[in-house]
């Protein structure tokens, strides 16, 4: 039995803000410093020194780019083509985030309303929307302006009006799913109207989905516009945005092809810079993208050690942790979850890992294998030995053939980590598929012995049943019969029993002993209950704060813990009978550790 300090833990980190997060994105900080400079200039065009937009020149017509006095040279009237350039955009960022605005203020208003109110209300608006989505949008906002006439205001309302549809049903959808929350039926009990509480509950949660649907439209919009502007029907002489100088210039495409190429290539940057700017807002605004950098997923866990370990150990049991540590970047750093963690788990042995919510269970587990999502997830020290062998080197195909292979994993929550859409046998089939070359029908039939292995009554039949048609006990069976599934050396059970009912975790406890013991696994049991680890573990590591305080024999840590967390948490064990007594215990434990 071993005992080792515990350092403080780690202050609570800095979370980044959304300018931070924004910049953490490439593509969307390029959009945004692209973007930006352009509506910067488009701003300042009264002030800058370029000619007259409007201004004719019949003699230096056709000018080609850098000629004196023309930076892109001129069109063909003459017209300086920068000067039309920066104004021409500054019309079409305001036609383009004008109808943004129309739109969403009319398509939000409307999905609320209808997704809030539902029944006959909801029926009657959004029939109406299905009839404008009828048709095809462009058609119809070139209907609209050839019946209101010719434009740049006209063509302003006719590109709204088709883009409400589209905010409509977003807002309608997310206003459905929220209308029925909790915190809105307790609004309604404490006798707030129905406007008050669309406007002061359900709005504010709508607002992000409102915000996000508004940046990635704006580059439609400015593009429609530029569409009905080339055919005539938007800007009229002289006023010029960046689609009439594009149909303006289409005449001269083979004789001064720079007249339409320049407005065609700011339109081009115009919109993607936005769209770029438009989903890195949407990443901003999701509240689970803040715990970490908002980087693409990777395909296996990052690993940054400073040492690399040495590639095998002599005479190694079925598991060895080395110094394992690791932790989550939050943009200025890494934040240790788990340090200098180092255990040993031989074959047919049983080792629990125990501490309180947070400590770093379940880190420690996802690490062996490299399974903790990054970003922001990194490794950044330690070894882990599968018989002798290190797997945090080894390629990523390597590391994929160890898992569920040699070692497999039994989760704690199988209605989250079971496939809705396929029933239980195809699930644990397509595990066997995985790593086995063998025929469906085999595979399907090996499927249901390892269901009936697991004490799934009626196997044959229940193989075709989808994960919510089992129960919980059912269901974590099925877990075990997928870890089971080709015979692995190591099986890692992270809190297999802690949302089931107590005779329902005794039975798989006694399922999980018994295929230990059949089967000469060696199981890595995660769990907060120190009743489990006097039931099935052989020996037990006590984890707080990301450290193992304690690690040994389990009957000796019980007889004799040697540290004060491990004195609590044994503490927290009540005895049958005992009442009262259970308090009086306790109490004196936590007052002397200041809790």
């Amino acid at each position: 039995m071993s005992e080792s300090p515990v350092t403080a833990p780690s202050p609570a980190r800095k979370r980044r803000g959304n300018m931070q997060l924004l910049m953490a994105n490439r593509l969307a900080a390029a959009g945004l410093f692209i973007f930006g400079f352009i509506v910067v200039v488009a701003l300042l065009a009264p002030v800058l020194p370029i000619p007259n937009p409007d201004l004719t020149d019949q003699p230096n017509r056709l000018l080609p780019p850098l000629s004196q006095g023309h930076l892109l040279g001129t069109d063909h009237l003459g017209r300086d083509i920068l000067s039309r350039l920066i104004w021409g955009t500054q019309v079409s960022l305001l036609v383009g985030i004008s109808a943004t605005a129309l739109a969403a203020l009319f398509g939000s208003l409307i999905g609320l309303v209808a997704g809030y109110a539902r029944g006959a209300t909801d029926s009657v608006l959004m029939r109406l929307v299905d009839m404008l989505m009828a048709f095809p949008y462009i058609l119809l906002a070139i209907a609209i302006v050839a019946a209101l006439g010719p434009g740049l205001l006209n063509a302003l309302y006719a590109i709204a009006l088709v883009n409400i549809p589209f905010f409509a049903r977003n807002i309608r959808g997310v206003t459905v799913s929220i209308r029925n929350r909790e915190f809105v039926d307790a609004a309604r009990l404490s006798g707030k109207s129905h406007a008050a509480i669309l406007f002061t509950e359900v709005l504010p949660n709508v607002l992000p989905v409102i915000v996000i649907t508004m940046s990635t439209t704006v580059g439609w919009m400015i593009l429609e516009t530029a569409g009905l502007s080339f055919l005539g029907l938007g800007a009229q002489p002289p006023t010029s945005d960046l689609g009439s100088m594009l149909g303006q210039a289409r005449a001269q495409l083979f004789t001064a092809p720079h007249a339409s190429i320049i407005p065609g290539i700011m339109i081009f940057v115009l919109v993607m810079s936005i769209n770029l700017l438009g989903d890195g807002i949407r990443d901003v605004l999701d509240p689970r993208l803040r715990s970490g950098a908002l980087d693409r997923p990777m395909a296996v866990t990052r690993i940054e050690r400073k040492t690399k370990p040495a590639p095998t150990l002599a005479d190694a049991p079925a598991l060895v942790v080395d110094g394992l540590s690791a932790g989550f970047d939050n943009g200025g750093g890494v934040t240790p979850a788990v340090r200098n963690i180092s255990f040993r788990l031989g074959k047919g042995e049983c080792l629990g890992l125990i501490g309180e919510s947070g400590s770093g269970k379940s880190v420690t587990a996802l690490s062996l294998m490299g399974l903790v999502a990054s970003p922001p997830g990194v490794i950044t020290a330690g070894g882990v030995y599968i018989e002798g062998q290190e797997v945090l080197s080894l390629r990523e195909q390597e590391l994929i053939g160890l898992r569920g292979a040699r070692v497999a994993y039994v989760f704690q929550d199988p209605l989250t980590t079971l496939h809705p859409l396929f029933a239980v046998g195809e699930q644990i089939a397509e595990a066997i598929l995985a790593h086995q070359k063998m025929g469906k029908t085999a595979a399907h039939a090996r499927a249901v012995e390892l269901m009936e292995s697991v004490g799934i009554r009626d196997a044959a039949s229940r193989a075709s049943a989808y994960p919510h048609e089992l129960s919980g006990g059912q269901r974590q069976r099925i877990g075990i019969a997928m870890a089971l599934a080709n015979e692995p050396d190591i099986i890692i059970a992270d809190e297999p029993t802690t949302a089931l009912d107590v005779t329902v975790q005794a039975r798989i406890l006694e399922l999980l002993d018994a295929l230990r013991r059949e089967r000469g696994l060696a199981l890595l049991l995660i769990t907060h209950d120190f009743g489990v680890v006097a039931q099935v573990c052989d020996r037990v590591a006590v984890m707080r704060h990301g450290e193992i305080v304690e690690q040994g024999d389990t009957q000796d840590i019980l007889r004799d813990p040697q540290h004060d967390y491990t004195k609590r948490l044994i503490a927290c064990v009540p005895e049958l009978g005992e009442g009262h007594g259970f308090l009086d215990r306790v109490r004196p434990l936590f007052k002397e550790a200041g809790a």
